[in-house]
């Protein structure tokens, strides 16, 4: 049995390109919404997981992510979203399901293709309602302008941390400069000046000295005057 193979014309292998190219499967790192992806009512989502789970579990926290507008917002968001996901592999029934509530408002932040994040990053140990708080802060934070005043968010998609106040020094004006130079040797004319009374109270006291001399010796001859003090 003879197979045909199908027909391949130019036109084919132009689309075939263009579909290459297309942003939608090249996978391109974007994060932008035409619309607001948060819920009118996603604090209440928040509560009822907050009443539902202990006070105190444990849970971990970024304390030093960069303060960029709207950007620590979305980061923040997205490390929340890492430990709702993991909670969710370790919760009973009726704890996955107010896990995915929350989860819910808070799932657009995977159409953002992140960055690894830093290793500059530090974490602290809090309990999972300092978490859940901050993550219906972030979100009363977003709302008012994501998929409206603030669309494209690409530029965040590297998560960023403040510098290290231990390792950098503030920066020195001009005068702090100027106050920790080392301060220069006095100049010749001013050891001068400082040394000329020295000098004209010796010349004194070796002119009085020679002076109480020649008219010692003139006592001891007698017949000759006595010099005249000046």
């Amino acid at each position: 049995m003879t197979v045909l193979a199908p027909a391949w014309s130019p036109n084919s292998s132009l689309l075939l390109l263009l579909l290459l190219l297309s942003p939608c499967l090249r996978g391109t790192p974007d994060c932008y919404f035409s619309h607001s992806p948060i819920s009118s009512n996603f604090h209440t989502r928040i509560n009822e997981l907050t009443d539902y789970l202990l006070k105190d579990y444990p849970v971990t926290v970024a304390v030093n992510l960069q303060d960029e507008k709207h950007c620590k917002a979305l980061w923040s968001l997205f490390l929340a979203h890492r430990w709702i996901e993991q909670l969710k592999t370790v919760a009973g029934s009726k704890m996955q399901k107010l896990l995915e509530g929350v989860n819910t408002e808070i799932h657009f932040v995977t159409w953002c293709t992140f960055q690894p994040l830093p290793e500059c990053l530090r974490f602290v140990q809090t309990n999972i309602s300092h978490l859940l708080q901050d993550t219906c802060t972030q979100l009363f934070t977003l709302k008012p302008c994501i998929g409206k005043a603030c669309q494209n968010f690409s530029r965040c998609l590297e998560v960023q941390c403040q510098p290290d106040s231990s390792t950098l020094l503030p920066p020195r004006s001009p005068v702090a400069l100027e106050a920790t130079k080392l301060p220069e040797p006095p100049s010749r004319q001013l050891l001068l000046l400082l040394l000329l009374p020295l000098i004209l109270l010796l010349l004194a006291a070796a002119w009085g000295l020679r002076w109480q001399r020649a008219r010692r010796r003139v006592e001891l001859r007698p017949g000759v005057p006595l010099p005249s003090h000046p």
